[in-house]
């Protein structure tokens, strides 16, 4: 089969280190490539109509490629030549990445085996709207059960009109909760799973057609949980195993090892996590402790977890564990380390980070006749130029007011944005983020893009 052949189209400035990164990347990805370097110095001013005006294909092409920072319309470019024009990465650096991560098709990461049940805290406390609400955000973020949890010493005299609610919208519900009166009512209007049984309550908890979490009496002894089996085993009941998750502090490395031995003295059993004895008992962003114990998980053949979003650090949690128990399948049947295959979990950092050199950003500010602000972050520093100057230092306060003395183009428009791009870049050189201008910063699968109608540039002659 023939390799495509693509034509990217550049300005004076970037063409070099254009050709640097395709000679590698075509190579890696297998495609053949030239390169129209069209009538200006900076790329990420181009305009579709000004393309269309300076660019004569030299030959036939499968794509054709402009700058990501091209403004106008890409498919009336299409048209016109007919061939198929796209945009590429605003960084020419992260044209790998644009084919694939080293020309590899990127993993689907569609398929999972670890269940998720989302506990809806304190759901008696709740209005029947606020329940339905967080089973409907629960489900969207990826739960595949919503648990009612209760309050131990109270009864909760509308648990089976919300549980068949709650139910009849579609949701698979367990209820979280010792109380006889309150685990029947929830069988009986449709909850599948009741968490939890033990030897207080496996006498009539064990008559149920319904699945049980079974948990040990005491959790540094499993004796107690393999006697609760026992009885479970004996009557035909339906049941799960959660040798119970301790929290840092209270004894967490030796319950990592209860679930170890559980896995070996019980192989054939189903066993469940309560990784929110973690997430929410551990002051840290959630992310990564839900990524570890998805892979402990996956390696235990631990197929059931139990979280909860209440604590403000762990809001996003079952988001978060549903984009890592993905990761985490892929990762472990394929043998594969998680690293490369999906970033949705690196939030407060990236996992590249692209910098200009200084000589490359003296050249890019030499060539500027325009007053657009450029800004970039690099070498420790936030950079800002246009035709009128270069500015320079790690003070936002001081970058604008500098600009603001030396330049006639900040009206009230160019004062905010400038405000804006700088609150981002200060940001980035904090963290060490990478910084796109006009691109909101990356936050994982919370980043929210950004639309700017400030980014609408004059066609160029």
């Amino acid at each position: 089969m023939a390799s495509q052949r693509i034509l990217f189209v550049t300005g004076r400035l970037a063409e070099s280190s254009l050709r640097r990164v395709l000679e590698e990347c075509s190579q890696r990805v297998g495609f053949e490539y030239d390169i129209a370097v069209l009538g200006i110095s900076v790329a990420a001013l181009m305009h579709a109509d000004w393309v269309q005006r300076k660019l004569e294909l030299p030959s036939d092409f499968d794509r054709i490629i402009l700058p990501g920072w091209c403004q106008g319309s890409v498919e009336r470019l299409g048209e016109c030549y007919g061939t198929k024009f796209e945009l590429g990465p605003k960084d020419l650096r992260n044209l790998p990445e644009f084919f694939g991560q080293d020309g590899k098709e990127m993993p689907s990461l569609d398929r999972y085996d670890i269940e998720i049940v989302a506990e809806i805290n304190h759901a008696s406390r709740l209005s029947d709207d606020q329940v339905v609400e967080l089973a409907e955000r629960y489900s969207e973020s990826g739960a595949d059960v919503i648990d009612l949890g209760c309050i131990p010493g109270a009864t909760w005299d509308r648990v089976g009109p919300v549980t068949r609610l709650v139910c009849d919208r579609g949701y698979r519900v367990s209820i979280d909760s010792f109380e006889r009166v309150e685990v029947e009512a929830a069988v009986e209007n449709g909850a599948e799973l009741v968490l939890s049984c033990d030897s207080s309550n496996v006498d009539w908890a064990s008559q149920l057609d319904v699945e049980l979490v079974v948990i040990p009496d005491d959790p540094r002894d499993l004796t107690s949980l393999e006697s609760t089996i026992d009885v479970l085993v004996r009557r035909g009941a339906r049941f799960r195993i959660d040798p119970i998750l301790e929290p840092i502090g209270f004894g967490f490395a030796d319950s990592l090892a209860r679930y170890f031995q559980a896995r070996k003295d019980w192989p054939d059993f189903d066993i469940m996590m309560g990784v929110g004895n973690l997430t929410e008992l551990g002051e840290v962003d959630s992310a990564g402790v839900n990524f570890l114990l998805a892979g402990v998980c996956q390696e235990l053949g631990i197929r059931s977890i139990l979280t909860t979003e209440v604590i403000n650090w762990a809001r996003t949690a079952v988001r978060e564990f549903d984009v890592a128990r993905r990761l985490m399948y892929h990762s472990v049947n394929k043998n594969v380390l998680p690293k490369h295959l999906d970033s949705r979990l690196v939030m407060l950092r990236d996992p590249t980070n692209h910098q200009m050199g200084e000589e490359e950003l003296k050249q890019l500010a030499s060539h500027l006749k325009d007053p657009n602000f450029r800004v970039f972050v690099a070498r420790g520093e936030i950079h800002v130029m246009n035709r009128d100057g270069y500015w320079r230092g790690t003070d936002p306060y001081q970058i604008f007011d500098t600009i603001a003395a030396n330049t006639n183009e900040m009206d009230s428009t160019h004062s905010f944005y400038l405000g804006y791009e700088l609150s981002k870049a200060v940001t980035a050189l904090t963290l060490g983020k990478q910084y796109t201008q006009d691109e909101a910063l990356t936050w994982g699968f919370l980043t929210v893009p950004e639309q700017s109608a400030h980014r609408r540039r004059k066609n160029l002659n």
